[in-house]
């Protein structure tokens, strides 16, 4: 093993208590393969551990057991960075750079880090560290020794949830705790060793950190970094670098690619792992994705507090238009939406309770919200969702996005399951808005990819959904609002829903 890792002698590399063991591991059998490139920097295993130890060097000592603010895009520079904090035994905070600017800047307030470590000049209080991929290389060279010792109780990660509600809340996970997560993560999606990734998820997300640096490592995988989701670019990308594991997550990303002239089988010759996550996919894009390529996307679900919670997987099963089955050793029940205590039937939709070993500490900021999310040692995820027999959960809706119209629940999934069917159309987005005489009617965001008319999509969806079901608002759209994590902008929608009533 190169001379520039120490490991705690109590502890195996082996063993995987920590993430830092399970990097060691890989750095240890795999020094000299790629570890993580970008347009600008490709690294090996030892040559990230060497950068990583140049940055823990310009960071200050008295950053231990301090959160230390990590604002980066996705890039070799952030896989780095992160490593070079756990080595401190700090706390990596991974705030996403495309939040808005007063958000990130309340969030770091609210932080009062001991460090911020960017890519770009910020104007923030405290020590400021900037590191880029295009000065990894020469930070590389230094050849810094990097400490790769810590303890399962540290804090491995502070993530950011989605915000999609509010002011983004943040949750901690442990390195016992987020081991468990990576492990649950080979057992939806296996990979062998020496694997080809490409995340284009945010690391600051859940998913994205997990597909995009944790997992990757997991079995010394190489990670191929776009600079962004451009679909044909991508595309070039996974031909290029024989991609074998495609990091794609929501919906949008799988019809982005989808929508690149003359994808087929032959424009992926190496890929074989497509997980997919963050919403629901409709059953008609799984349709397309594989009658274009050939290969199944594999749908899970999880949250920041708890990830993965269930995957569709070859061993376990698949269910097309289920998230799957629950992970080992996690618990997922299904209870009334009032007080979440009375436990449903297979078949009765209710809200979704989980717990695991592999669930968030807590949240850093904010013990009422934790004792609303979590009661008596169950997460509760509000979502709305059915397990059936078989033990596959399926999810119908989040409960916030349930449109209460004259009296009865529209669940907006089913409305856009039934649009993204009509061959014109490519993607769709249903939401709520207020309405004086019904209390609230459903607006439809449409994307085509044809010649279609209102009438026409209301006539469609007259087919299959009862009438009070039907979208009261179809507006077409270029491209679909999307938060920073991916997902569909609902509240963004709801706003543009409202505005034009």
């Amino acid at each position: 093993m190169s001379q520039h890792v120490r490991i705690a002698q109590n502890e195996s590399a082996h063993e995987h208590n920590t993430i830092v063991d399970i990097f060691a591991h890989s750095l240890e059998k795999a020094a000299d393969r790629r570890f993580a490139k970008s347009s600008s920097v490709d690294l090996t295993y030892e040559g990230v551990a060497f950068a990583a130890g140049a940055i823990a060097e310009r960071l200050s000592a008295t950053v231990r057991g301090r959160p230390v603010a990590i604002l980066m895009p996705n890039s070799v520079s952030l896989i780095a960075t992160y490593l070079a904090v756990l080595s401190l035994r700090a706390e990596p905070v991974l705030l996403n750079p495309q939040l808005p600017v007063a958000t990130r800047q309340h969030l770091i307030d609210k932080l009062k880090p001991a460090a911020v470590v960017t890519s770009e000049n910020i104007d923030c209080p405290g020590e400021t560290l900037i590191v880029a991929d295009s000065l990894l290389g020469q930070l590389a060279l230094e050849r810094r020794m990097l400490s790769l010792d810590a303890h399962p109780d540290d804090v491995a990660v502070n993530l950011y949830s989605g915000g999609t509600t509010g002011v983004p809340k943040r949750v901690v996970h442990s390195h016992r705790c987020l081991v468990r997560a990576v492990e649950r993560m080979e057992w939806g999606w296996p990979t062998t060793d020496g694997d080809v990734w490409l995340p284009v998820a945010p690391f600051t997300h859940v998913y994205g950190f997990l597909m995009g640096i944790t997992n990757p490592m997991l079995n010394a995988g190489s990670i191929i970094i776009p600079d962004r989701f451009h679909p044909a670019t991508v595309l070039e990308l996974m031909r290029e670098h024989a991609v074998t594991v495609f990091g794609g997550g929501p919906p949008a990303i799988y019809q982005g690619l989808l929508s690149v002239p003359g994808i087929n089988r032959d424009s992926l010759p190496s890929l074989r792992v497509c997980p997919g996550g963050g919403a629901p996919f409709p059953l008609e894009l799984h349709r397309r994705w594989y009658d274009v390529t050939s290969l199944a996307i594999h749908e899970g679900y999880g949250m920041t507090e708890v990830a993965p919670i269930a995957v569709n997987t070859q061993a376990a099963g698949v269910r097309i238009g289920s998230a799957g089955k629950p992970t080992p050793g996690t618990e997922v029940e299904i209870v009334d939406t009032v007080e979440g205590k009375q436990r449903l039937t297979h078949g009765e939709a209710g809200e979704i309770r989980v717990r695991g070993p592999h669930q968030m500490i807590g949240y850093a900021d904010n013990a009422e919200d934790l004792g609303l999310m979590v009661r008596d040692g169950w997460v509760y995820t509000g979502d709305i969702g059915v397990l059936d027999e078989d033990g596959f959960l399926t999810i119908t809706d989040r409960k916030k996005n349930v449109i209460f119209h004259k009296g009865f629940n529209v669940f907006p999934r089913e409305v856009e399951e039934v649009l993204v069917a009509h061959p014109s159309v490519s993607a769709a987005c249903v939401v709520g808005t207020a309405d004086l005489r019904s209390g609230e009617i459903a607006v439809a965001f449409v994307v085509t990819r044809g010649e279609v008319t209102t009438e026409e999509l209301q006539a469609f969806c007259a087919e299959t959904l009862v009438p009070y079901k039907l979208p009261s608002r179809i507006v077409f759209i270029e491209q679909l609002p999307l938060t920073p994590a991916g997902k569909p902008d609902r509240m963004g929608m709801q706003k543009m829903a409202a505005q034009s009533d």
